[in-house]
């Protein structure tokens, strides 16, 4: 069963963090449904919304993240949609 997931990207502008972190995605087969992206003066922020083919593999997601967010010093996080809008409803 797919599920969809937010994964949020934010620190500071350097070149690579794009390709990073869609090679993380692509290597757990995840498909970009959405992508969103600006830099607030230095920040570079991207939210997207990807879809997974399966929810079992969100802590090796989690673990290839830890790597990027070290070498690139970024803050990556992964929420599943459901529980990413239930978080956020008014």
């Amino acid at each position: 069963m797919q599920k969809r997931a937010v994964v949020t990207v934010v620190g500071k502008d350097q070149v690579g963090i794009i390709s990073k972190v869609t090679t993380v995605l692509a290597e757990h087969k995840m498909n970009i449904h959405d992508i969103s992206q600006t830099i607030l003066q230095d920040y570079f922020t991207m939210m997207m919304i990807v879809e997974m083919e399966n929810k079992d593999l969100l802590e090796d997601l989690l673990g290839a993240f830890e790597q990027v967010e070290d070498e690139m010093n970024l803050t990556i996080s992964v929420q599943l949609e459901d529980v990413f809008q239930a978080m956020h409803r008014i």
